[in-house]
This record gives C-alpha cells, structure tokens and sequence, in this order.
C-alpha cells in the first residue's frame, strides 16, 4: 500500500478519467460498496459520528463483462480524503493500494492526524494500470462524509424536585419521582443509567436543553442513587454523575378503618380520614383471620342495611390509588362489592368478586374494565387488593399478597363521590351487596408496592403444638406450652440417651443407639405402636403446617407405614407415610371424610437410614389461599413434592403418630423413632421449613 501524501490546496490526482488505447475503464465504484468505519456512505445532515478514526472501505468492479466474481480483472484503489482547516484552507490526502483481482474489498486506515470536530469528505476510484473509473462521487454518486468526535460529552448534572439530593428524608416508598439529567454538551443524543438495585435505562435526549427525564418508584426506604452517564452522536461516553437521595417510608394510608369497633356500634371509627356510617345490616366483633394483626371485623348482612360509607370521597380515582381489606364471603354468587366509590349514577372503581367463566373470581374494575383471578370460596379468608398507577396507566389485581391475572391497561374515571363500604353505585340506587365478613380497610394514595402488599396478604403461621418426647410419666408425653398431650399407645416407648453407656460394662447397653434430637425420643415397634391426642391439633379446612423428625428402623420395611396423620370417622384428612416398594415419602391427602373417597398422593423419593443417622425431617404444608400442598423431606420440596388440592376437608379427630386409617381400621404403624413432632395453624414459608428444628 502507498504511503498517503498531505498537500495544502493542491489535488494530486487528474480528476475524471484518463484511458489508454486499447483497454476499457473499470466501472465507477458504487455509493453502496463504500464504507467509513461500520457506517455507510452519508453525505449531509445524517453523515455518522465517529469515536474512533475510522477505516475507509470499498468494493471496486472490473471493467463491463469482466466484474463478476471470478474475473481476471486486477484493479488498484485510488482513495482521497479532504477537509477545510478553520481558517478555510482545504488539507488533502490521498492513497493508491496495492492491486486486487477486481470485487475484492479494499481499504485504507486514515491516520491519527486526521482531526476531530470537521467534516471529513471522500471518494475513491478503480484503477486497471491503463485506465482509471470516474470517482465515487461523480455523477449520480456522492462523496462520503463523517465526522470524527475526538472528545466526550460533559458530565450531565441531575435535579429532582420529588427526591432533592442531600440529608433530608422524602417521603418515598410507592411514591414515583422524576429525576431531570442534563448534560452541557450540545451533541448528547441519549443518557443512560440505572437506579441502586434495578436494572440499566436508556432514555434519549430531548426538550429545548438536551436533557432526559428518569422516572423511579422507590419499592423499600433508604439511600437511594442514579448513576448515569451521557453519550453522543458518536457514542463517545461522560464521566458518570452519581447523585444521592434518601427514601423515607411510605404515606400512611389516605384512609384505613380496621373495623374492630365494639358490638353494636353504628361508626366505624377511622384510624386515618373520615369516620364512616354504618348501616343496621353490619354487626361488629365478627371474626378475624389467624396469623394477622386483624383482631375483629364487621359482618355485613347482604341486604341494603349491610354497609359502611364516610359520605365522603377518599381517594382522586383518576390518580394513582390502591385499596385492600380483609374479606371473607359467606357467598359467593353473583357480583359482590367489598369497596368502591361512586360516580354519578355507578362506580369509578369496584373491589370484589364477580362470575368469570362460569365460576366465581375476585375482581378490580377500573373504568369499567374488570381484571379477574383467584377463587374465592364461602367461609374462606382472603386479602384483596387492587392498585391503579395512574403513571403506567395499568391496573392490576392481588390475592393474598400476590398478583393474579395481568397488569392491564384502564382508562380511569373521576370519582368524586362518597366512598362505600360493602356496596356499589348503580342507576337505581345501590348494589352488589356483600354478605360476609370485612376488615381493616386501607385506601392508599400512592402505588402500594410489592413488598408491603405481601405483607399485608399474608397469614402468620401460629405454633399449636410443640412435643419434645423427651419423657412420658405414665404414658403421656406432654406438650411444650401446656397444650394437648400425646398419649402413649401399646407397642409406643421413650428413649433417651444414656450418657453412662460402657459396652465393656454393659454388653446390653449400645453407644450407637442415638437419641434423634434432645434427650429423648419416641420408639414405635411397628406393630401397635402409636401416640395420638384426643382431640384435632390443625384445622384441616384451612391453612396448616404439621412436621416431625423420623427415623425408620429397617433398611428394607415389609409394608408401608404412615409417620403422621389426622382424620375423621373413615379416612384421614392428610398421611404422611413411607412406601417402601418405591423408597418414597408419600404424601396423601382423600377428598372427603367416606369410605373409598378420591385422594391426591404428592410424593418424593428419599431414601431410608436403615436405623443408623439423624433421620429426616418431614413436613407438611397446605396452603389453603393458594389451594397447594407441599410435602417437604429435610427441608426441601421437589417438583413431585407439591400439587393443586381444592377439597380440603375439617377432620374431627386427633393427631396421630405413627399410625393411620386404612380400609380395615388402624394400621400402616410405624417401625422406628419419631422426635420433634410440631404443628402451626397457617403454612410456613419455605425458609421458615428450611430453618425448622
């Protein structure tokens, strides 16, 4: 390749073409086989920007007849490139490469002197040894335009009104703020970013100052942060600008009224907003749900006396806003409100249920549009709540602390009429009456975020009962808080360890023989062995958690044995059992309390210790909100370990170590070591199950 030659206002090429006798020209290089750099070949406005100086490329053609591939054709390129000084004098240089066999690519890496901020032109030409092709640019071609951007944009600077920078805590969580970056560069084209924790941004340059606006809602309270830089046309980047913000803890709600009022009351009194009137259908002291902070709740009647309402509106429908309660149907026909405030002659907004596909579901309507999910059922506890982010645009539907359904798009409306309690706004009066119990209604005017909402859905579990079986004085091994006892059955002992075991002294006493947890046990010989309460420990209807530490005594049980269970007059509602013929865990749930009823089996494979080790911790989970139950085996839980199970049933009587019903009576006794038997109202979290000692 030549060397490329600098001249001050002077062209070092013939412009046009010159031909010798005898031989054609090459064909004219295209404007679409020209490169600079990755950019193609731009005159004008839409010439690129480059960050580097680029290098020049071009596909030359033989001459006519001779340019398709596999010619004999061999060409040279001719480059020049020109710009004008700031003084106006025009600088040139120009190449000449070594030959090709004519379709071949050529190119030329224009030097490190070329300089930043001008506009740099180009053409190139074909040259056979006896002919050269008109320029690139002549014609109906063009000549190529770049600018090389040799220096970064400015560090932008960010502002915020909603969250100013400093010490000064704002009022954050569920609160969106706009953060205005500007940088004083005039060539930024866009700003990227991203706030502490999420995910990067880019959003393009605008307005009369070149700036961009980020837009943040802040899901936990705290230092919060947006690192962003600004880049330009050429994509070159600023230095990042780090700007500082504190989060303060979300608003207290708009209105809340928690419903707990005393019996007879005819005001609901309110915690935050307006104390609401309550009709002669709502009766307070009604019950509440286990494992919350809901103490009582009101129950509405179902018919025109069965509501609540402030005679006031209490939130701006057509701006941000999410509202929830504690609900319990006691049915589930029809359309149901919970909450909703009027509009003229109907609701800006409905919280409840109504019928989907034949069957009932929770619903939000916003503007007329219903989001729907979950399934609500008679005497079933549930937390509803529905959120409208006037930001998005978008609505959506939680069930239990969890969304249900999709985020969908609503067009709100303006409601600015009273706020209700169990009823909504129709043409001819009021309607879709609830019947059932509510509490602890909270009407936000800001987005309630994820976090809180499954705060609020969510049930607690509650110990019942925790036996040690570290001793049973006459047969009763008894319960850590006073609760019911295990009684011991025939065949059913206590171990404990024996910290004086000497072999060599005792050739009966086993140093091997190892208590599973604490300084006691529960043996079981596998043929009449069990320990059971009188009376049911978990309400097998609703949410429960049931869990033991077992240890089998034989490497290879005869027949399947049930570890834990608890049932009614012909079955149990839940066993847990091992069945040795598949070295499994079973977990088996029937669908009602009569011979022969349809059961559900969740299983998973674990294998048994033979007697030796600390033996597994098993554990049973049914989650009555969701409708799933999960059999864990020391502390996790397969995709074989879970299900879907709708016909929970309440099963009468009591807890059973070690035996379960079968279809001739009690059986499936258990031959081995039982030891930490605990059970909770409500269903443990999975951390919760993987830290249970």
């Amino acid at each position: 390749m030549g060397v490329p030659l600098l001249v001050a206002g002077v062209m070092l090429a013939t412009p046009g073409m010159a031909v010798a006798a005898g031989k054609l020209p090459p064909a004219q290089p295209l404007v679409a086989d020209l490169e600079s750099g990755s950019q193609g070949c731009v005159a004008g406005e839409n010439r690129p920007y480059v960050r580097f100086v680029p290098q020049l490329a071009a596909v030359l053609r033989g001459r006519a007849g001779d340019d398709q591939p596999g010619g004999t054709e061999r060409v040279k390129a001719e480059f020049e490139a020109w710009w004008k000084t700031a003084d106006g004098i025009e600088q040139r240089l120009a190449i000449t490469t070594t030959a090709k066999t004519q379709g071949s690519q050529f190119s030329w890496q224009l030097p490190a002197e070329i300089p930043g901020g001008t506009v740099i032109s180009w053409h190139v030409r074909a040259d056979n040894g006896e002919a050269v092709s008109p320029w690139s640019s002549e014609g109906a071609g063009t000549a190529c335009e770049f600018v090389y951007d040799d220096e970064d944009p400015e560090q932008p600077v960010v502002l915020s009104a909603d969250y100013p920078d400093g010490d000064a805590w704002t009022d954050g969580v569920g609160v969106r703020g706009t953060f205005h970056v500007v940088s004083p560069s005039e060539d930024v084209t866009f700003y990227s970013g991203y706030f502490l924790g999420g995910p990067q941004v880019t959003v393009q340059a605008s307005g009369p100052d070149g700036g961009a606006d980020f837009h943040y809602l802040p899901e936990t309270s705290g230092l919060g942060r947006l690192h962003v830089q600004a880049f330009d046309r050429a994509g070159r980047s600023s230095k990042p600008a780090d700007y500082q913000f504190r989060v303060g803890s979300g608003r207290a709600p708009a209105a809340r009224w928690k419903l707990a009022d005393p019996a007879g009351s005819r005001t609901a009194t309110a915690e935050t907003g307006p104390a609401a009137r309550v009709g002669a259908g709502a009766t307070f002291g009604a019950g509440a749900p286990s494992g919350t902070d809901v103490t009582s709740t009101v129950s509405l009647d179902g018919t025109g006396h069965g509501f609540a309402t402030p005679d006031a509106p209490v939130v701006a429908t057509d701006k941000t806003f999410s509202v929830g309660a504690w609900v319990r149907p006691a049915a589930v026909d029809g359309r149901r409100t919970v909450l909703s405030q009027d509009a003229g002659q109907g609701p800006a907004f409905t919280l409840g249920l109504r019928q989907a596909d034949g069957r009932p579901a929770w619903s939000f309507t916003v503007g007329g549009r219903p989001l729907t999910g979950g399934l609500p059922e008679v005497g079933e506890w549930a937390y509803v709540l529905g959120r409208y982010d006037a930001w998005t645009g978008k609505a959506r539907l939680y069930v239990n602390g969890k969304a249900v359904g999709d985020e969908q798009s609503v067009t709100p409306a303006a409601g600015d009429g009273d706020f209700q309690i169990g009823r909504a706004r129709g043409a001819t009066g009021y309607r879709d009456r609830w019947q059932g119990e509510i509490g602890d209604v909270r009407v936000y005017d800001r987005v309630a975020v994820s976090a809180e909402i499954a705060e609020l859905g969510s049930r607690k579990a509650q110990l019942l009962g925790h036996w040690a079986l570290e001793s049973a004085p006459e047969g009763v091994s008894a319960e850590s808080n006073g609760g019911q006892p295990l009684k011991l059955g025939p065949g059913a002992t206590i171990h404990r360890s024996d910290d004086a075991c000497d072999p060599s002294a005792d050739p009966e006493c086993d140093p091997f023989d190892l208590v599973l947890d604490g300084e006691g046990h529960l043996n079981l010989d596998g043929l009449s062995g069990y320990a059971a309460t009188e009376k049911p420990v978990v309400d097998t209807g609703d949410s429960f958690t049931v869990s033991a530490i077992v240890r089998l005594a034989d490497q290879e049980p005869e027949h399947p044995m049930t570890a834990l269970s608890q049932g009614g007059v012909h079955g149990d509602a839940f066993k847990v059992r091992y069945v040795p013929s598949t070295y499994s865990w079973e977990l088996v749930m029937p669908h009602a309390d009569e011979p022969g009823a349809a059961e559900t089996t969740v299983a998973r494979i674990e294998r048994p210790d033979g007697g030796q080790g600390v033996g597994h911790r098993i554990a049973v989970v049914y989650d009555d909100a969701t409708d799933r139950i999960t059999l864990f085996v020391d502390g996790y839980a397969e995709t074989a370990g879970t299900a879907e199970f709708h016909d929970s049933w309440t099963s009468g009587g009591g807890l059973q170590v070690g035996r379960g019903r079968t279809a001739d009576g009690w059986g499936e006794y258990l031959h081995g070591a039982v030891d930490q038997v605990q059970a909770f109202a409500g269903a443990l979290t999975d951390r919760e199950i993987a830290v249970l000692t």
